[in-house]
């Protein structure tokens, strides 16, 4: 299956030994509280402020949508007692993560398989928790995502979501103006679409959740992207071993498309959590 179909497993299967250069472990944005602080620490800021509005606790069966190579889930496993089966349509970051579990010592609390948020073919009411970290923006139907994570919710579940948000409207004349810029980030970052927060939520209150958090996290994002610039010009040589010269430039002209998109309000970052009745 190519990029022109949507094939977000194939696009992370070839970019996930660069990207934990490029993007830190955890292979997310982070939270900055005062804006200097490394990657690793913001970007272990955002799972824990996921993990706060989850209201995450021991013994809980956690369902992680969008796994990447399992470092939240792991933290999850071992900071909060959790219980966590992630999946990923990326084999390679599926086996990355499962590795990345056995080498921690918790491949009895942390299970890792290929699977599709849109479609996860779990049982109804098989976990306590259902947790969406910067995945949902590669997943086309999100009403289908949202769907399939309320349906496999307990009864008092919760399911938590954060990622890239669309914060305005882009005319189709804006559209055709930035087709360049728009093409970067589909190259880079694969075929995501982006949407409003209030699309999130609406659909999620349309399965019968409430929302009870919400956190606009722009501001706090924003230093992401130059600590991704910096990984990219500190590590270039294994980057570039992995994806190319042509790719390694394209990384680092992305960073400055989304840094234009942020301060021009295009697109930001958002966290929700909402509870099943």
């Amino acid at each position: 299956m190519s990029e022109t179909t949507h094939d977000a497993g194939g696009h992370y299967d070839r970019v996930t030994a660069a990207w934990t250069w490029l993007l830190g472990e955890e292979l997310h944005y982070g939270v900055f509280e005062r804006g200097d602080e490394d990657l690793a620490t913001a970007t272990r800021r955002l799972t824990s402020l996921m993990a706060e509005a989850g209201q995450i606790g021991p013994g809980q069966q956690v369902l992680d949508v969008g796994c990447g190579t399992g470092a939240p889930a792991c933290h999850l496993a071992s900071t909060y007692g959790a219980r966590v089966t992630g999946i990923s349509t990326s084999g390679v970051g599926v086996r990355a993560a499962t590795d990345r579990a056995v080498a921690a010592g918790l491949a009895d609390r942390v299970t890792f398989l290929v699977g599709d948020g849109m479609s996860n073919g779990f049982a109804d009411g098989s976990f306590d928790r259902v947790w969406v970290q910067e995945s949902s923006h590669l997943m086309r139907d999100r009403g289908r995502l949202v769907a399939e994570s309320a349906r496999v919710l307990r009864p008092g579940g919760r399911l938590v979501l954060c990622d890239i948000v669309l914060r305005r409207e882009m005319p189709f004349e804006e559209v055709r103006r930035l087709l360049r810029p728009l093409s970067l980030l589909r190259e880079v970052f694969g075929d995501a679409r982006m949407e409003p927060v209030e699309l999130y939520a609406r659909l999620v209150e349309d399965e019968g959740l409430t929302v009870d958090a919400q956190l606009d996290l722009t501001s706090a994002t924003r230093p992401t992207l130059a600590r991704w610039r910096a990984n990219a010009e500190r590590y270039r040589d294994e980057v570039v071993s992995v994806l190319g010269e042509p790719e390694w430039r394209k990384f680092v002209a992305a960073c400055d498309v989304l840094e234009r998109f942020w301060d021009d309000n295009t697109l930001g970052y958002a966290l929700l959590a909402a509870q099943k009745p």
